[in-house]
């Protein structure tokens, strides 16, 4: 199996990093979305408590670890193990992206509120919980056959807006979860498809996640697509036009505001100052070969943008953007929008010539089986027709 450079910092770099920290007690604070397991158990016990099992036995090891280093890779094989049972589940008819989420943040809480044979401080605590982050949404997993000649890199989204509805799912983290080491044949050759999980979280937009993942793969043009995938309108939208600013005036999974408004844009940041680029990019995906997918719901080549001179438009090319500031891309204003933005922005900076884009899925409300997965096998009957272009 080749696998990809993604991360290229060892579990050893980040540990002899995170030891000039000042020495704190690890903190027992849950987080906001941490502090959500309670009511998520109580409304919905069978989809937050499936990986119970997972969960328990990461508790049992993580009681018993005297060594700094080899509990933070023993928490990230526990969160390998977690990513791994999730798709395993899917594939087999499980069809529910949730347990994931929730299983990931139980793991979360018990690093906070257990403890190991050793006096953990709060550096080496938040190392052990990044590694279980990283290792859960597929981070560690991306490794493609040998005998693939068609390398497809596709992510999903965690669910969020949890507050207004707990049991809430998201098709993109479905999609993810059902096409991890999809492979199949395209004119006589093999493709695969390997999946990432994305937080809904501003910070780890802030601080480089999405850079992180897709540096390697463009330097080393270790794939041949890059597919983002997210929940949104009525329809599937190929968002031609992401924009560089954001100005939805909602709140990420950790209930966290920008101060980012329709009337107020403001760019995101990324390596500690403002992500700097062009107001609008145009993504690369290949719209027709994608728009001839069956499936009950019609696939858009969506131009609609607004900026704030000419307020909400229907973009005819790039070059007529060129002078304008940006309010809402094609995908929106939120974070949808943003991995699309930051994904093709990279690839313009490496010079690459990797297909890339975003696809927006139909919304769904809550949870629903029978949508979400027509949803998956039109994304992926998309993917396929895609994939007869490279």
């Amino acid at each position: 199996m080749a696998k990809l450079g993604i991360l290229p910092l060892t579990i050893t770099t980040i540990l002899a990093l995170s030891a000039n920290a000042a020495a704190h007690a690890a903190t027992t604070a849950l987080d906001v979305e941490e502090a959500r397991i309670d009511k998520a158990v109580s409304q919905m016990p069978q989809v937050a408590n499936r990986y119970q099992a997972l969960v328990e036995s990461l508790t049992a090891q993580y009681q018993q670890q005297t060594d700094e280093l080899q509990l933070t890779k023993m928490v990230a094989r526990q969160g390998e193990r977690l990513w791994q049972q999730a798709v395993r589940d899917v594939q087999s008819g499980g069809e529910d992206d949730r347990p994931l989420y929730w299983g990931r943040l139980m793991m979360r809480q018990q690093l906070k509120q257990q403890s190991p044979q050793f006096n953990m401080v709060d550096w080496q605590q938040k190392v052990a919980i990044n590694a279980v982050e990283k290792a859960s949404r597929g981070f560690s997993n991306i490794q493609f056959d040998d005998q693939a000649d068609i390398k497809i890199l596709l992510t999903g989204f965690d669910p969020f807006f949890l507050d207004r509805n707990i049991d809430q799912s998201n098709p993109s983290g479905l999609t993810a979860l059902a096409l991890d080491g999809y492979a199949f044949s395209v004119n006589g050759r093999q493709a695969q498809i390997e999946t990432v999980m994305i937080p809904v979280r501003f910070a780890d937009f802030d601080q480089g996640m999405i850079e992180s993942l897709l540096t390697p793969i463009y330097r080393d043009n270790s794939v041949d697509m890059i597919v983002t995938v997210s929940m949104g309108r009525d329809d599937f939208d190929l968002e031609r036009f992401p924009g560089r600013n954001r100005s939805a005036d909602a709140p990420d999974n950790l209930n966290v505001y920008t101060g980012a408004t329709k009337q107020n844009p403001q760019a995101p940041l990324f390596n500690g100052g403002t992500l700097n680029g062009p107001e609008f990019v145009e993504f690369s995906l290949p719209v027709s070969a994608m728009q001839t997918a069956d499936g009950p719901w019609k696939v858009i080549d969506n131009h609609t943008v607004s900026s704030v001179n000419r307020g909400e438009f229907q973009a005819k090319s790039l070059l007529e953007l060129s002078s304008e500031t940006s309010v809402e891309g094609s995908g929106g204003g939120y974070l949808s929008n943003e991995i699309s933005y930051r994904a093709v922005l990279l690839q313009q900076q490496f010079n690459s010539a990797i297909p890339v884009g975003h696809i927006h899925t139909p919304r769904i409300s809550a949870y629903d089986a029978d949508a979400e997965m027509n949803i998956v096998k039109q994304v992926k009957a998309m993917v396929k027709a895609a994939a007869t272009t490279l």
